[in-house]
């Protein structure tokens, strides 16, 4: 067999570096494998979290080996089985393990053929493949990937040096497919973990403090329903139950027996803006530039300020566990499998590889959500009732309330322009918490529970990513434009009273709105037109310079006001400065309140593997932007967040939600972007730049409500 390999392949050493997540894992038996019934099974270890990631990645196999998409069954990720891609995050899944899929399926093709080329005398480059099948020059079949399903023919590593199908002859790559997963969501099939049933299952209710703070003084006796039981480690206190609405009832009476010791531990929500400038914090460089600029002659000094932001997922964050013999189980709809196993073998003292974790779909996703803490309450419950899966499932209120939120945070720009009207210095200084508490980076758990337990394990102040990496609170943070003189700084608060972590776009929801407002102004003083102005500073970067003037083409820029208290607004950005390229314009509507009427957005993805998909979650992302811009903004008093109903987290609405209209036009030779990311930050500045054409006021303070716009016009 591995002379079948060498065969195939080639017997050339200095093998080019692998792409992707092939890296780390090399070995093609973890991403592929094929079966007698004429399947091809793969086993990535990124997730499905509603991106369509598994048909995407189904596409790129099923174009590498000549088979039907039909063919492909993708398997969710499971530790110990898949391959460790850590987190499905960033928008980085097609580049990451697609690229790693595209590979590991050209060289098992190379290696079938390999074979067959030897088993048959038939030239290797004779054989064409059909749906599978291997057939020779006249079209007699010779073998195929079926006939050859032989679990020890893909256990070599990756060599890289067997080269993909170029562009030009991809058919399946490239084109619009259904979605995989949505028949079973659209009739109604149990495909969500939220559906699981296990034998003898029983269901559990976490009941939360009445504060941030708070230690558990004691339980006061008295009956609860059915088969209820209370379950108590230190402060953590659930309750689990042989029926969910015994659970749901005995979680009610048992938090009215709780005594609590609390105190008041957050900063007054009137206040946060000071909050965020005095607060220790640990400074670092982003970005410096020291080139010869000309003197300024019209400068731009503005704060631009975001508030605590929740998922918001409409669904509820669930897992199952079950705790039998020294060994944990766990049902998850968590992002990273193997970095959910990490915190939970350090929560529940457990070596690793005696924890499985399961990955099913869940509630929607956009970021580091409750799914992981929800976890550790099963598991919790669990190792109390040994034997039986334990089904746990968070509430609205823990929801809103207790899940990580999207850190609150400023940026202050100082920006100028020559007497050219040229950019000649850029200044930028940003506060705020990290966006990283994900599991499984750190010595300390980051789980919602762990802090409560005895003994307590706090909670480390969320981190953030290396730019090199994506950056957290400094994403984005870098103009994309060119100027001689600049300096980024970021300053990440080192208290947390409120836990932070990733949401979708990190500090490009700030960091973009707070560039694209100042080159705004600047191009306002300066007498020129914001797209004209923006494409003078783009010529290093043509990709930006032309999802920009596709976005002004479809929007018809300059776009005259409609009416009164009718404005559009245009922004572009590369997001993380090194991914997908994304131009958006938005028509907003000031009257009692603002909202936006149309969105207009031209992206450049590079080599769109499911266009269809691709536009699906470019749509997405702006409309979730244009809700965190309008509407929402986490609630909170001296002891706990406050916004636990959708009365006080009031996000986007059917009727609210605006047309939407995406190009693409990247290149499709290009490596593939990922798409889901890209739209927010643009989204979110070109609504503050529709504000400002319809209004005349510049936003300094999201959500974009009235009292905020009332604010920013009295500065």
């Amino acid at each position: 067999m591995n002379l079948a390999y060498t065969f195939a392949m080639g017997t050339t050493g200095n093998a080019p570096d692998l792409p992707g997540s092939l890296r780390a894992e090399p070995r093609l038996s973890r991403w592929l494998r094929f079966s007698a019934d004429r399947t091809v099974t793969l086993t990535p270890g990124k997730v499905e979290i509603g991106q369509g990631i598994l048909t995407a990645l189904a596409q790129i196999a099923a174009e590498e080996l000549d088979v039907s998409p039909a063919r492909l069954r993708v398997m969710p990720a499971v530790t110990g089985t898949s391959p460790d891609e850590g987190v499905t995050s960033g928008s980085l899944s097609v580049q990451e393990s697609g690229a790693a899929i595209r590979q590991a399926s050209a060289e098992a093709r190379a290696i079938h053929l390999g074979l067959a080329a030897g088993r048959s005398g038939v030239p290797l480059d004779s054989i064409r493949v059909e749906d599978g099948t291997f057939l020779g020059p006249d079209g007699t079949e010779i073998g195929s990937y079926w006939a050859q399903a032989e679990d020890a023919l893909l256990e070599v590593e990756a060599r890289g040096d067997v080269a993909p199908k170029p562009a030009a002859s991809r058919r399946i790559a490239g084109q619009p497919l259904p979605r995989l997963d949505l028949p079973d969501k659209v009739f109604g099939a149990p495909r969500y973990l939220h559906d699981l049933r296990l034998p003898g299952m029983l269901h559990a209710r976490t009941v939360r403090p009445p504060a941030r703070a708070a230690r558990l003084l004691g339980l006061r006796d008295g009956p609860l329903p059915g088969d209820a039981a209370p379950v108590r480690d230190g402060s953590f206190l659930a309750v689990v139950a042989g029926e969910e609405w015994a659970a749901e009832a005995a979680a009610a009476r048992v938090a009215a027996r709780a005594e609590w010791a609390v105190r008041e531990s957050l900063p007054e929500e009137s206040a946060l803006a000071g909050w965020l400038a005095a607060t220790p914090a640990q400074a670092s460089e982003v970005a410096r530039r020291d080139d010869p600029a000309p003197p300024p002659a019209q400068a731009v000094h503005a704060r631009f300020q975001r508030p605590f932001v929740a998922h918001a997922s409409i669904g509820t964050s669930c897992a199952v566990a079950r705790w039998a013999g020294g060994a944990l189980e766990v049902w998850t709809h968590s992002q990273g499998v193997y970095n959910l196993r990490a915190d939970l073998a350090l929560v529940l003292g457990l070596p690793p590889d005696s924890i499985t974790v399961r990955h099913m779909e869940g509630a929607g996703c956009y970021g580091h959500n409750g799914a992981d803490d929800v976890a550790l309450d099963a598991a919790l419950v669990a190792r109390a009732s040994p034997g039986r899966p334990v089904r746990a499932l968070w509430s609205r209120e823990e929801e809103l309330g207790w899940g990580p939120l999207s850190p609150a945070a400023f940026a202050e720009i100082e920006a100028a322009v020559d007497a050219d009207g040229m950019l000649c210095r850029w200044r930028t200084v940003l506060r705020g918490n990290g966006h990283s508490s994900r599991p499984g980076r750190a010595k300390q758990p980051t789980l919602l529970a762990a802090p409560y337990l005895d003994p307590p394990q706090p909670w480390p102040v969320a981190i953030d990513a290396p730019i090199a990496a994506g950056g957290g609170g400094q994403r984005n943070a870098v103009p994309g434009y060119a100027v001689p003189s600049l300096e980024v700084t970021m300053h990440r608060l080192l208290e947390m009273p409120l836990r932070s972590s990733a949401l979708r776009g990190l500090g490009a929801l700030l960091n973009v709105w707070a560039i694209e407002s100042t080159i705004d102004e600047l191009a306002q003083r300066s007498g020129q037109d914001p797209v004209a102005f923006r494409l003078r500073h783009l010529e290093d970067d043509p990709r930006a310079a032309a999802v920009l003037r596709e976005a002004a083409a479809m929007c018809g820029w300059p776009r005259a006001s409609a009416g009164e208290g009718l404005g559009t607004g245009i922004a572009v950005a590369r997001y993380k400065g090194t991914g997908a390229w994304c131009a958006v314009a938005a028509e907003v509507e000031a009257a009692e309140v603002v909202r936006c009427r149309r969105l207009w957005i031209a992206a450049d993805v590079g080599e769109a593997i499911n266009p269809d998909g691709v536009a699906n979650q470019l749509e997405g992302g702006a409309v979730q932007a244009v809700s965190i811009a309008l509407k929402e903004a986490v609630r909170f008093d001296r002891a706990n967040v406050t916004s636990t109903r959708w009365e006080d987290y009031p996000i986007l609405r059917f009727s609210e939600v605006p047309a939407v209209e995406v190009r693409l036009i990247g290149p499709p030779d290009a490596r593939p972007l990922g798409a889901g990311e890209p739209s927010l930050g643009p989204t979110i500045a070109a609504v503050a730049g529709g504000i400002h054409a319809a209004l005349g006021i510049r936003p300094r303070a999201m959500p974009f409500t009235p009292d905020n716009l009332a604010s920013a016009m009295e500065q």
